[in-house]
């Protein structure tokens, strides 16, 4: 490595780093104007809302961070370009391809990064958020400890020991106590699988219950069980789960017949962010390379804004009409990417002919 193409990568990502912690934060803000609607339900306060901001922040910074790289590198380059650098760059030899290279090598770091991120930061964080904010909407307390996840409502208690892949509850327990503190019941189930309704299908069910001093003991397959606990307050949404969790849980619906296609089209989009980090920077050449006598910097960055930000908006249409029209989630979370890299390359060289 050059230190010319270091120069070039420290400009685009101290812009890049600027453009998503700007964005972050204006999300965050939005996101907590919406929060302080919730103000004062419940035990829920405004130092409440602030703290689910807070611990939701990581997972909109990876939201935001593809469109950061557009506008970050059209930012970067087109500062060179003003202060002549790359006219001065090219005088030297230095190709446009090779400028362009030199910004698409910072996609792989901040992809790891983000990866790791997904991994270890957001799961923990999201669940802490939620738990902590549907427990003060809510009449019901938890206490969620690394795996394990304890909870409380009238004279109900339930314990959830273990998370297969971050979102399967497994070795369960559920207590139902008396007004007076005697036990009534005792179930303990392998694992459960949580209906859309909230409602659990318990399985491999050990069930005791206490009739004049005597336990009887039934062993089920399975028990459906109402839960008091929130959905939300238990499950993270497919969009925070860990990648290498959601490859798992994916391929175990898929060995088990249990539709997968949500889960599956947000595997696929979290695979598709590093192709979609390398379009938004592919996409900048074009629009800052242009032919000399045509080059208003301001106006191809700012349409070239546009580009990425209408770029973004059709990525997350697709998104969803993959989901109404069964589409491959493959197909459909890749596609948009490619077709922009393309676009790209013939923009590009069209404009040099």
């Amino acid at each position: 490595m050059t230190l010319l193409d270091r120069y070039i990568e420290a400009t685009a990502l101290r812009a890049i780093v600027l453009v998503a912690a700007t964005l972050t934060a204006l999300f965050s803000l939005l996101e907590f104007v919406e929060q302080l609607a919730s103000v004062g339900q419940g035990h829920y306060r405004v130092v409440d809302a602030f703290v689910y901001v807070v611990l939701t922040a990581p997972a909109r910074l990876i939201q935001v961070t593809p469109v950061s790289m557009l506008l970050g590198s059209l930012l970067a380059l087109g500062a060179l370009a003003r202060n002549f650098e790359l006219t001065a760059f090219r005088s030297l030899g230095i190709s446009e391809e090779r400028i362009v290279a030199s910004v698409l090598k910072l996609a792989v770091p901040i992809a790891i990064a983000l990866f790791l991120m997904a991994q270890f930061v957001v799961p923990p964080a999201q669940q802490l958020a939620q738990s902590q904010r549907l427990s003060a909407l809510s009449s019901s307390t938890s206490l969620r400890s690394s795996d394990s996840f304890w909870a409380q409502r009238d004279q109900q208690f339930l314990n959830v020991q273990e998370f297969q892949y971050g979102n399967v509850p497994k070795d369960i327990d559920i207590y139902d106590f008396s007004p007076d503190g005697n036990l009534l019941s005792f179930i303990h189930a392998g694992s459960a699988d949580v209906q859309p309704d909230g409602t659990w299908l318990l399985n491999d069910v050990v069930r005791k219950r206490i009739n004049g001093g005597q336990f009887q003991t039934e062993n089920l397959a399975s028990l459906s069980w109402v839960s008091f606990i929130p959905t939300q307050l238990l499950l993270l949404p497919p969009e925070s789960m860990p990648p290498i969790a959601l490859y798992r849980y994916v391929r175990d619906l898929k060995q088990r017949r249990q539709q997968a296609v949500r889960y599956e089209q947000e595997l696929w989009t979290k695979v598709s962010i590093p192709f979609s980090m390398a379009a938004m920077i592919m996409i900048t050449a074009p629009f800052v390379f242009g032919p000399p006598r045509a080059q208003h910097y301001g106006q191809q960055i700012t349409i070239g804004a546009l580009f990425g930000i209408v770029f973004s908006l059709a990525q997350q249409i697709t998104h969803y009409l993959s989901l109404l029209l069964g589409m491959n989630p493959a197909f459909s979370a890749l596609a948009p990417s490619l077709l922009l890299m393309t676009l790209a390359v013939y923009l590009f060289r069209r404009a040099h002919r």
